[in-house]
């Protein structure tokens, strides 16, 4: 057992764990103040959700041993109920138990980014039951096809292993998996009403500050999620950190350089954003670049990232908080530009184009890119639209003008309407 990896592993879990209220008001923040506690809500109701799941089925189905040698699924009834992981393997580097949960918060998060492509418009019991569906059919085969290495007599994911993809903290199965599923329920879903129709319709942020505060949590928490991917307390998670921090830096500029060129002035929701697109394009490609190739990185993702929200205006998709735009835009960017941008001299140790490696790495990362985003979308599709047609997924059109919070869970986050009391002024004393 590595003492210095698994302190570094359970640090690495518990940053992760604080992206998921990082996440939470960075969502809350861009929505209209009668819609925050749902977004909120949703973001940690998904959590909690997938975590029950990964101990009963989730991990096994991710990390077991691929049934029939496939590569697609792991065997559901390896580690059924965690009870083996909590056993302690003299030959383990780090117990088995910390990179569970580990990665039940990866399976957690990954599922709550698609609630902000959504806000305003579903029932909150839809969206649970959504949640459970896709975790099940969509992110746990997608997680063993890239997080599963072949190990002793055991059977990995074939993206990771027969494809020879580079995914080192989960750009395709986190990024592109969450964005090309929220694409599919925007579809189904529909447009909010009043979309594109001014502030009063919700378009605008409420909480401008809680935007940035969220971003500035997932930012700290994101050294652990890509740094706690290394598995070691070693050069190769310092690399990636060091990576992390580059590529986020230069993605900020970059969107508000086409923010400034587009519009006239760079904003603070910009710059919030900017950073979670170098986030999410560095996720694939931290342990495969050099810090100059992260700056690099990060400035392309930033800048095609805040070109790509656009598009939801071009084609007339109601992405609400952008999930599309920056996670798999930003997703993709990352995943191929390591075909491009990696180096032997990086942790991952390949070389792409651009350090003369030719094109192969390059085709890997389209192919294993692709393949989870036309996966994650006909299947998303498929559920989103199966329970449409049961229990129903949209709210009614006096709930969603009212406001979600206030018809779905009975609260509201600020108290608008009852004026504070204040204690009566006292009369003066009477003289002599």
């Amino acid at each position: 057992m590595d003492t210095g990896s698994t302190a570094w592993m359970l640090a690495s879990t518990a940053l992760v764990l604080l992206m998921v209220p990082g996440l939470a008001l960075f969502y809350g923040g861009m929505v209209a103040a009668k819609s925050v506690l749902n977004m909120i809500m949703m973001t940690f109701g998904s959590v909690a959700l997938v975590g029950c799941i990964w101990v009963v089925y989730g991990y096994s189905a991710s990390f077991g041993d691929s049934m029939g040698g496939a590569g697609i699924l792991g065997d559901v009834t390896e580690y059924f109920g965690l009870s083996d992981v909590i056993k302690d393997d003299p030959k383990a580097t780090i117990p088995l138990s910390v990179f569970a949960a580990f990665q039940a918060l990866f399976a957690a998060l990954t599922a709550a980014l698609i609630c902000g492509a959504i806000s305003d418009r579903i029932k909150f019991g839809a969206w649970m039951a959504f949640t459970g569906i896709w975790v099940t059919l969509v992110y746990l085969p997608v997680a063993h096809w890239v997080f599963a290495f072949d190990g002793d007599d055991v059977v990995g994911g074939w993206i990771v292993n027969e494809l020879g993809a580079i995914d080192f903290a989960g750009g395709t199965a986190v990024h592109i998996n969450a964005g090309a599923a929220a694409l599919a329920m925007i579809l189904v879903l529909g447009k909010r009403i009043g979309w594109q129709k001014g502030a009063k319709n919700g378009e605008r942020p409420h909480n401008l500050p809680l935007v940035m505060l969220g971003a500035g949590l997932l930012w700290f928490g994101w050294f652990g999620f890509n740094g706690g991917s290394a598995l070691t307390s070693s050069n190769a998670a310092s690399v990636v950190v060091l990576n992390t921090f580059t590529a986020t830096c230069s993605a900020m500029l970059g969107w508000l350089l086409v923010e400034k060129l587009r519009d006239g002035h760079p904003t603070s929701l910009g710059a919030a954003s900017g950073a979670i697109a170098g986030l999410v394009a560095i996720t694939p490609s931290c342990g495969a670049v050099s810090p100059l190739g992260a700056l690099a990185l990060g400035a392309i993702g930033g800048a095609v990232c805040a070109l790509a929200v656009g598009l939801k205006y071009k084609f007339g998709y109601d992405d609400s908080l952008d999930v599309v735009g920056i996670h798999l835009v930003g997703g993709l960017t990352g995943t191929l530009l390591v075909g491009i941008l990696a180096t032997s001299d990086a942790p991952n140790g390949v070389d792409g184009l651009l350090y003369g490696g030719g094109l192969s790495l390059l085709g890997k990362q389209a192919v294993g890119a692709f393949a989870v985003l036309l996966y994650s979308f006909a299947v998303t599709w498929l559920i989103a639209k199966a329970l449409d047609k049961t229990m129903g997924l949209r709210v009614s059109p006096e709930e969603e003008q009212e406001g979600v919070d206030v018809h779905l869970h009975a609260e509201s986050a600020y108290d608008l309407t009852h004026p504070p009391t204040t204690a009566p002024t006292p009369e003066p004393a009477a003289a002599g």
